[in-house]
């Protein structure tokens, strides 16, 4: 729900009120962590993959077959601690939010805490139809929710978070 939005003479002050849902949450942090560990989820099953039929072909069976099970469990493994740990956070993420951009950075606001961030933090913005996934260096840090704006101020932040260095 839009409480106040203005995009006049190329700033930005857009302000929102929304809630996440355990989905969002979840849909986030899977593109979020997939585009982080992107590197990761290839050359680990790989590396374990080539090693497990080398011991295979070595004669050490039991080693090779760890290790091809391995490279099949590894990235189910690694979503599903992510996920744990974000399940964790969903008591403080998924309740009614207000979030101010503007062109130095924004705040959300919660009845528990107010969080503000300037954007010269982030390395990269990367927008996703669902989302803007914020990376510091290679880490995915956070989000912020498409479906919490309207799609004037969709499109303006589209503009501005291309227009950044």
């Amino acid at each position: 729900m839009m409480i106040v939005a203005s995009d006049e003479g190329g700033t930005v002050d857009i302000t929102v009120r929304y809630e996440l849902s355990p989905d969002e949450v979840a849909r986030a942090l899977q593109q979020g962590l997939n585009r982080q560990l992107r590197t990761l989820f290839v050359a680990l099953p790989a590396a374990f993959t080539v090693s497990g039929a080398g011991c295979l072909l070595a004669g050490a069976i039991g080693l090779g077959a760890g290790l091809l099970a391995g490279a099949v469990v590894f990235p189910f493994a690694l979503m599903w601690s992510a996920r744990r740990m974000a399940r964790r956070q969903l008591a403080y993420l998924c309740v009614p939010t207000t979030l101010r951009v503007t062109d130095d950075g924004y705040e959300c606001a919660t009845d528990q805490s107010t969080t503000t961030v300037r954007w010269s933090m982030f390395a990269r913005i990367v927008g996703t139809p669902e989302f803007w996934l914020f990376f510091i260096g290679r880490q995915w840090t956070g989000f912020l929710p498409r479906r919490a704006f309207d799609g004037e101020q969709q499109d303006a932040l589209d503009r501005f978070f291309a227009g950044r260095p």
